[in-house]
């Protein structure tokens, strides 16, 4: 008895679990959450959190900082409650296949000879025709593309059922694309390295990863050359690192110039180019090499770096770069405009001789794996095809007859008036065959 109460209980949560309701509700509940992630910015500090959401005293506002931590709203697509509903929406999907999907499937597929009347509308009743041919009945639905079973007087026929299985295959490619997506999520990671032009690098400084992932230890890359484009107004096209991979043995094993959108991949990591920066810049001050870390800031949106350079007690000249390809300006203690120059251009002030010799530069490259992207790849090719492949509509016909009499009954899950439009020609033209026979 235990056992039997057990079994139906599980029964029953299975049923609940593959119910299309609950499906959809968990598919809402997911898709507004993503909206909430993609309204609040992921994966920025604290700081961040406190400036853009303070505690308001309105009663209304709850988006506040001490909620978003509180619920994870900061790495919403990382907490454990969105995973959990993942792993729900999966399991629904899964059960209502074995148990519905597939089972309608073998259905659909069993000889069906004449169904009940009160479920099926598409009735043509034809009486008062002599030597009724069933011979000329299969031809003409198998002139409209019907696979036609016969039995006695009795006459069954579909086509179309790619349509009736393209659901299925809609249920299936959303359990593969969630499955690549879990094996991604615990599988790979994401890093982030800022490296100084002409050094090389180890991927270590991570983002992001799961909790079965590992890093590469026996690959090592190097910046061999940073170069920004620029527009004819000066501003930035493109900027591009030729990046080199090779093993911890120094052995080669590639290289590719990479750019915004245009990524390195090898070995199942991907390279791509995220940022710049100027680092530093080197100075050959009355023969001697001075090398100095410069500031950042910004000036009517716009990024510049600023280096002051003291030359006696109470005077200073203050460098500033706005690019890599424009001018330095140099400005006094007073703030006026002295001199631009070049790099490698020497200069004499207040008896003074400096050389810039270089900018030093550093760019951003996001290493990322992702092992199941291909099998989200996959699952998304599915879905486009069978979500095209189910506008297809599947349509039964069932006929039967006597000596004097023939009655003709179809059933369609879409495209209802095309479907009686042609139960209507297939009348018409059993109609003009047996008039040619009579005659």
């Amino acid at each position: 008895m235990k056992y039997s109460y057990y079994k139906n209980l599980q029964w029953q949560f299975i049923k609940k679990l593959s119910n299309l309701n609950f499906s959809i509700l968990l598919l809402l509940i997911i898709a507004c959450t993503s909206i909430i992630g993609t309204v609040i910015e992921q994966d920025k500090d604290i700081q961040y959190y406190q400036s853009n959401y303070p505690i308001n005293s309105s009663s209304i506002n709850y988006i506040n900082w001490k909620n978003i931590a509180l619920f994870g709203l900061d790495h919403i697509y990382a907490t454990w409650w969105f995973i959990s509903l993942l792993i729900l929406f999966f399991c629904s999907l899964l059960t209502c296949t074995f148990s519905r999907q597939l089972p309608s499937l073998r259905n659909a597929r069993v000889w069906k000879f004449m169904p009940n009347d009160s479920i099926y509308k598409q009735d043509i009743k034809i009486k008062s025709i002599s030597n009724i041919s069933c011979t000329n009945m299969t031809y003409i639905l198998n002139l409209q593309k019907y696979y036609v079973f016969q039995k006695d007087t009795r006459i069954y026929s579909y086509k179309g059922l790619i349509g009736r299985i393209s659901p299925i295959f809609v249920h299936v490619s959303l359990i593969i694309t969630l499955f690549g997506s879990m094996i991604g999520f615990f599988s790979g990671f994401t890093a982030q390295e800022i490296i100084p032009n002409r050094e090389i690098f180890h991927i270590q400084n991570t983002i992001s990863s799961g909790f079965y992932s590992y890093l590469p230890n026996n690959i090592i890359g190097k910046i061999d050359h940073f170069f920004i484009e620029y527009n004819q107004d000066k501003s930035i096209k493109q900027f591009y690192s030729n990046l080199t991979l090779l093993t911890n043995k120094g052995k080669y094993l590639t290289t590719k110039l990479i750019s915004v959108n245009s990524p390195l991949k090898f070995s199942g990591l991907t390279f791509y180019q995220t940022s710049w920066n100027i680092n530093a810049i080197k100075v050959e001050f009355d023969r001697q090499i001075v090398q100095q870390k410069l500031i950042e800031t910004t000036f009517n949106n716009t990024r510049i770096w600023v280096y002051n350079l003291s030359i006696e007690p109470n005077k200073q000249l203050s460098f500033v770069i706005s690019g890599l390809n424009n001018q330095i300006c140099i400005y006094n203690s007073s703030g006026d405009l002295m001199q631009k120059i070049n790099i490698g251009e020497k200069l004499n002030l207040n008896n003074h001789e400096f050389t810039i010799t270089e900018l030093m530069t550093s760019t951003g490259i996001q290493i990322k794996t992702d092992p199941g992207i291909y099998i989200v790849y996959i699952g998304f090719l599915i879905l486009i095809i069978s979500i095209a492949l189910s506008y297809l509509s599947y349509c039964e016909v069932w006929i039967d007859h006597d000596k004097n009499s023939v009655r003709i009954t179809g059933l369609t899950n879409r495209g209802q008036l095309t479907f009686e439009e042609e139960l209507i020609k297939i009348h018409k033209q059993f109609l003009q065959m047996q008039i040619t026979v009579i005659k």
